[in-house]
C-alpha cells in the first residue's frame, strides 16, 4: 500500500491487492465496507481501529481465511501463507521442540527427511531466540515465549506472507517490542507481515498503517508519518478520538479517497479469485500417521486425562461388581430380570465409555484444527487420527470389563467363540458411541456445551433400548425411536449371544416365559445383523462428523 514514493531497495515477499472488500454479519451490520488497498512485498503493515471496526475480519479476508461478500483479494505470488490467531493456538502438553516437529511433518513436503526437519526446527528456534526453551513444555513458557512459539509453527515452511492477529496483546511493553523486532527481521528477510493491534505504539515499528473507522470503512492507508500529518496529530494515540469526533461517518473515508487520488494508482491484477491456492500438502497417509502419533503423545503426557480415560471404567466395573450378585445366568436357577439388567448395563457401559472418550476431543481444539486446515491438514486423516488412538483404549477397557465380569461370575458360562462375540458386540457399541461423541464434539463450540450434551445423549439410550420397557411394549413413537438407539442393537446382540431365550425358557424360573413373550423376537435376530447395524452407526456418525467440520470450515468457523 503506497501513498508516498519511497527510495528503499526492492523487497521480496508477497504483495497483496484488495479491491472493494465488503462483509456483512447476521443482522445486516457492515463490518467491512468498500475497502481497497495495496500491500507491497516485504512491508510490515499494522491495521488499527476501535473494537468492532473489523480489524480481524479484514486480516482474515486478506489472508483468504474468509471470503468477502463483495470485492476481491489477490496475492501476486503463490507462496505459503502463515496465519497466527490472537490466542496461542498450539498444544500445550508437548515440549516446544516436539510441537514443532509434528507441525513440520504436517507442513513440509513428504520427501523432507528427519535431519532436514531437525535442522529447520533448530533454525526457527534460533531465529526466534527460543533454542534454550526447546525441551520445555509449551504450558510452562512465558506469554511472550508462547507467542513466539505460535509464530515458530508458521515459520517452518518459510511463508511469503505472515498475518498476525493482535500479536502484542497481553504482553508487557519490553516483550512486545522484542516481538516486533522479530517481525521486522522477518520482513527484512523477505516476508510480508500484516498485523492487527490495539497498541498504537506498535505502529511506529511498521512501514504502513491501515486505519479503520467504527463502521468498517477505510479512513487512511499509508506510512505512520503520513497518517499523523493526514489526521493533524503529533501522536497516533489520539486517532480513535479524532475519528469519533467526526459526526459524519463518511467524512474521513471521503477525505482519504480525495487524498489518495493524487497518489500513484494501486497495482491491479486479473487474479481476483479469493480462493487461496492449494497449500503444499503431505499425503493423507502421512497426515494420519503424524496426527495419530501426536494424539497418542498428548494423551500419554497429560496424566490427568489418561487417569480419567482408564480410571472411570475401573470405577464402573467396581460398581457392577457391587450391584449384581453372581450366578444370575446359572442354567438351573436363572434370574431373568437380573440377566436383563446385567446385559443392558454392560451394553450401556460400552456406550458410555465411547461417548465420553469422544465428546471432548474436537471442541477443545477447534482453533488448532482451523489453523492446521490452513496448512493443508485434511479432515479424514484428522478424524481417523482420533479414532486410531481412542479405539485401542476402548478395546482394552471393554476386554477388561468382560474379562473381570466373567471371572467373578457375572456373565454366562460361554465358550471362547461366544466370549469373542460378546467382545465384538461391546467394541462395536463403543465405536458407535465414540463416533457419536466426535459428531457432537464437532457440532458444539466449547467443552461446556459438550458436557451439557452428555445427559441428553445418555437418557434416550437408557429409556428406548428395551431393557426397562421391552420394545414391543412401547408406544408406536417409542418403537420407531428405538431404531435410532445404537445401544438397543448392542443390548439385543448381547442377549442373543448369551442365549437368554433358551435360558429363560428352560431355566425353570416362572418369570422366564412371560418375560420372553414380552420381548418377542428381540433376542432371536442373528448377531451379525446387529453388528451390521452397529457398523452402520459408526460410518454414519463419522461421515456426519466430517460433514459438520467441512461446513464449519466453509463458513470460516472451524
Amino acid at each position: 500500500m503506497t501513498t508516498e514514493q519511497t527510495t528503499s531497495p526492492p523487497r521480496t515477499g508477497v504483495g497483496i491487492t484488495a479491491t472493494g472488500l465488503g462483509r456483512t454479519v447476521p443482522g445486516g451490520r457492515r463490518v467491512l465496507d468498500d475497502i481497497s488497498l495495496t500491500i507491497q512485498p516485504g512491508e510490515v503493515v499494522a491495521v488499527i481501529g476501535v473494537s468492532g471496526a473489523g480489524k480481524t475480519t479484514l486480516l482474515e479476508t486478506l489472508a483468504r481465511v474468509r471470503r468477502p461478500a463483495t470485492g476481491t483479494v489477490a496475492h501476486d505470488a503463490v507462496r505459503a501463507i502463515g496465519f497466527v490467531p490472537q490466542d496461542d493456538i498450539i498444544h500445550r502438553e508437548l515440549p516446544l521442540a516436539r510441537t514443532l516437529r509434528y507441525a513440520a511433518r504436517l507442513r513440509l513436503p513428504s520427501g523432507t527427511g528427519p535431519t532436514e526437519i531437525s535442522d529447520r526446527i533448530a533454525e526457527v528456534l534460533a531465529e526466534l531466540r527460543l533454542a534454550e526453551r526447546a525441551a520445555v513444555p509449551v504450558s510452562k513458557l512465558s506469554g511472550g515465549e508462547r507467542k513466539r512459539a505460535s509464530i515458530a509453527v508458521e515459520l517452518l515452511d518459510r511463508p511469503g506472507v505472515f498475518f498476525l492477529d493482535e500479536p502484542t496483546s497481553g504482553l508487557d511493553p519490553a516483550i512486545a517490542v522484542e516481538l516486533l523486532r522479530v517481525l521486522r527481521t522477518l520482513a527484512d528477510a523477505g516476508t510480508t507481515v500484516v498485523l492487527t493491534t490495539h497498541q498504537i505504539t506498535d505502529v511506529d515499528h511498521c512501514d504502513q498503517v491501515v486505519v479503520l473507522t467504527r463502521q468498517g470503512r477505510l479512513a487512511f492507508a499509508g506510512t505512520p508519518s503520513a497518517a499523523r500529518e493526514f489526521f493533524d496529530l503529533r501522536s497516533l494515540a489520539e486517532v480513535h478520538l479524532r475519528l469519533d469526533e467526526e459526526t459524519d461517518p463518511a467524512a474521513w473515508p471521503d477525505r482519504f479517497a480525495a487524498y489518495r487520488d493524487g497518489a500513484p494508482p494501486a497495482r491491479t491484477t486479473d487474479h481476483g479469485d479469493v480462493c487461496a491456492p492449494a497449500p503444499r500438502r503431505v499425503g493423507r497417509l502421512r497426515q494420519w500417521a503424524v496426527l495419530t502419533a501426536r494424539n497418542a503423545e498428548i494423551v500419554v503426557r497429560n496424566r490427568l486425562t489418561l487417569a480419567i480415560l482408564l480410571g472411570s471404567p475401573l470405577m464402573v466395573l467396581g460398581m457392577f461388581a457391587l450391584l449384581f450378585r453372581p450366578g444370575a445366568f446359572e442354567p438351573t436357577r436363572p434370574s431373568p430380570t437380573v440377566t436383563v439388567m446385567i446385559l443392558f448395563w454392560i451394553a450401556f457401559g460400552g456406550f458410555f465409555f465411547g461417548l465420553t472418550y469422544g465428546l471432548l476431543q474436537i471442541c477443545t481444539e477447534l482453533p488448532i484444527l482451523r489453523r492446521e486446515r490452513l496448512a493443508g491438514v485434511r479432515l479424514v486423516p484428522y478424524l481417523m487420527g482420533k479414532v486410531a488412538v481412542l479405539l485401542p483404549l476402548l478395546a482394552l477397557v471393554d476386554l477388561a470389563l468382560l474379562g473381570v465380569l466373567r471371572g467373578i461370575d457375572r456373565l454366562p458360562p460361554v465358550d471362547g467363540p461366544d466370549f469373542a462375540a460378546l467382545y465384538a458386540t461391546l467394541l462395536l457399541s463403543s465405536a458407535a458411541a465414540l463416533a457419536l461423541g466426535l459428531l457432537c464434539s464437532a457440532a458444539v463450540s466449547d467443552a461446556a456445551q459438550a458436557t451439557l450434551m452428555l445427559p441428553m445423549l445418555c437418557f434416550p439410550q437408557v429409556l428406548f433400548v428395551g431393557a426397562i420397557l421391552p420394545v414391543p411394549a412401547m408406544a408406536t413413537g417409542g418403537q420407531w425411536l428405538s431404531y435410532a438407539m445404537s445401544n438397543r442393537w448392542a443390548f439385543e446382540a448381547l442377549g442373543h449371544t448369551a442365549g437368554v431365550e433358551q435360558l429363560w425358557r428352560d431355566g425353570g424360573s416362572p418369570l422366564g416365559p412371560p418375560l420372553l413373550a414380552t420381548y418377542g423376537d428381540s433376542f432371536s435376530r442373528p448377531v451379525w445383523v446387529n453388528w451390521l447395524v452397529l457398523g452402520g452407526f459408526v460410518l454414519l456418525f463419522l461421515c456426519a462428523t466430517w460433514a459438520v467440520l467441512a461446513r464449519r470450515d466453509s463458513r470460516g468457523t472451524t
